[in-house]
């Protein structure tokens, strides 16, 4: 199938590779177009040559166009994959540090909090500019595949102001379709689900084991006697026993979501683990992303001597976008659980809402059955999220800071937080600092010079870390234990 398949932010270091490799296992596929772009060269022609290798490798004939031009790599392109991440390392860090200031703590800051709502405002004008590219020179019906963050942001924008056929990608629904299976014993092929939400708020609201339903109390009896979860999934057990069901995210994740586990800086460590960062460490995934990058860079020489990828079905992974290109091209059916607008999917959550619901994919293109409603309070903490997140999306495409603060205002966290003129301030603080990804807002950003430079500011806590803190590893230390360190280079980064 002579198809083009343009991966945008490739210079990502796991995602780029592992999706390259599930759509090349699949043999009717072997012989596609395949563009790589991305603005920084250096990471892009590190893993252009990872990934060539892979390809002659495995003998075929593909010839990576690798290319910092986004309309070259995305003419006559069929699917474009978005893996970036607008403002790297560099913005990320102050949309971590920047509300710490303000007491608001965050694990990831990438889908909602006040680290989430910035980096849409950095990532939405970016991702019309990818729709506007695809809508001139891509192909007929080219499809945006969006793994980037915030996705439902990212997902509402492209599809609305975009006017791109874009779906949404996660992995969440995933991850804990494998803890449910974990604890009831079982292995997660016997284990049927449907989740339903929004993405990272997704919640399994039917798990079937051989057919039986499994009830909640039984679920929660498996988490609180499971040796690791109980200790490190503490939010998680403790909204399943409140909402009466399991969350697709992560307790990190889940934790800054909603305005309870975090407000209070005694109260942190009681809810989180600091095993790992997706259990709740303050700044967690701003430091496995830094860790992966320097590592990447330091072992990239190692990474070119290690046997190739294997394009082969037992290579593939369960991350969706493979799987997608390869339904949609020879029919095979695929189900998944994909961010979409709502129009009904989801009844007592917004029509207008990106949601994450259960689909099937063939040659017939993307067919999402009906869910129905949510239970009541499932919704309700959906619902919060959504109106932040319309407020942010208006706010990106507009540079509307009033809209901006008000999102603010609204977040679950920041607002159990911060009171009103803090918000303010932390918005004005943001945007300066975020100046040079921010374009939309020119005159926001004028006016909160002005306002900085008068000097009558709020105090705020400098130097404060956050409650939760691990340290970065050196690629020193991180050589003492090669094996982790090439696992999350391969799993953070994007």
């Amino acid at each position: 199938m002579k198809i083009k398949v343009a991966f945008i932010g490739a210079g990502s270091i796991g995602f780029t590779r592992r999706i390259l490799t599930d759509i090349l296992a699949v043999p009717e596929l072997q012989n596609i177009e395949v563009a790589f772009m991305d603005i920084n060269e250096h990471n892009l022609d590190m893993v252009t040559q990872l990934c060539q290798r892979d390809v002659d490798s495995n003998g075929l004939s593909i010839k990576i166009q690798s290319t910092t031009d986004r309309r070259a790599a995305v003419t006559d392109a069929n699917y474009v994959f978005n893996m970036t991440r607008i403002g790297g390392i560099e913005g990320f860090q102050t949309d971590i540090d920047i509300p710490l200031k303000y007491g608001v703590d965050q694990c990831v800051g990438d889908t909602l909090c006040a680290g989430g709502i910035m980096y849409g405002q950095r990532g939405i004008p970016v991702v019309l500019d990818f729709c506007k590219d695809i809508r001139e020179v891509g192909a007929p019906g080219c499809m945006l595949l969006s793994y980037g963050n915030p996705n439902a942001m990212l997902t509402w924008a492209a599809n609305v102001y975009g006017g791109v056929k874009t779906i949404g990608l996660c992995h969440g629904v995933e991850g804990g379709h494998k803890q449910i299976a974990e604890v009831l014993g079982v292995p997660v092929e016997e284990v049927d689900i449907i989740c339903a939400g929004i993405n990272h708020q997704t919640w399994y609201i039917q798990i079937k084991h051989n057919g039986r339903v499994v009830e909640t109390s039984e679920l929660i009896e498996g988490f609180e006697k499971h040796e690791k979860f109980s200790k490190t999934e503490k939010i998680r057990i403790d909204m399943m026993k409140r909402f009466g069901y399991y969350s697709t995210e992560s307790n990190g994740h889940l934790s800054e979501y909603v305005p309870w586990y975090r407000k209070r800086e005694n109260e942190i460590m009681d809810w989180i683990s600091i095993d790992d960062w997706i259990h709740g460490e303050t700044g967690g995934y701003l430091r496995v992303t830094t860790e992966g990058r320097n590592w990447f860079e330091h072992d990239f020489p190692n990474w070119m001597k290690e046997e190739p990828q294997k394009y082969v079905a037992e290579s593939r992974s369960t991350e969706h976008g493979g799987h997608i290109v390869e339904a949609l091209e020879t029919g095979r059916v695929y189900r998944g659980h994909f961010n979409v607008i709502n129009n009904g999917i989801i009844s007592n959550l917004p029509d207008d809402a990106i949601v994450e619901a259960p689909g099937y994919i063939d040659y017939n293109g993307v067919n999402m059955p009906v869910v129905g409603d949510l239970p009541l309070g499932c919704a309700a903490v959906c619902n919060a999220s959504i109106s932040v997140q319309r407020m942010a999306v208006e706010a990106a495409v507009n540079g509307n800071d009033t809209l901006l603060r008000q999102a603010m205002m609204m977040d679950p966290l920041t607002g159990a937080v911060c009171n009103p003129p803090e918000i303010w301030q932390m918005v004005d603080e943001m945007l300066i600092a975020q100046e040079e990804w921010l374009p939309q807002y020119g005159k926001a950003i004028a006016e909160a010079k002005e306002r900085f430079a008068k000097g009558d500011l709020l105090s705020t806590r400098e130097n404060y870390k956050g409650a939760a803190v691990v340290k970065t590893k050196t690629v020193e230390e991180m050589e003492q234990d090669r094996e982790s360190a090439n696992q999350n280079a391969q799993a953070s980064e994007k």
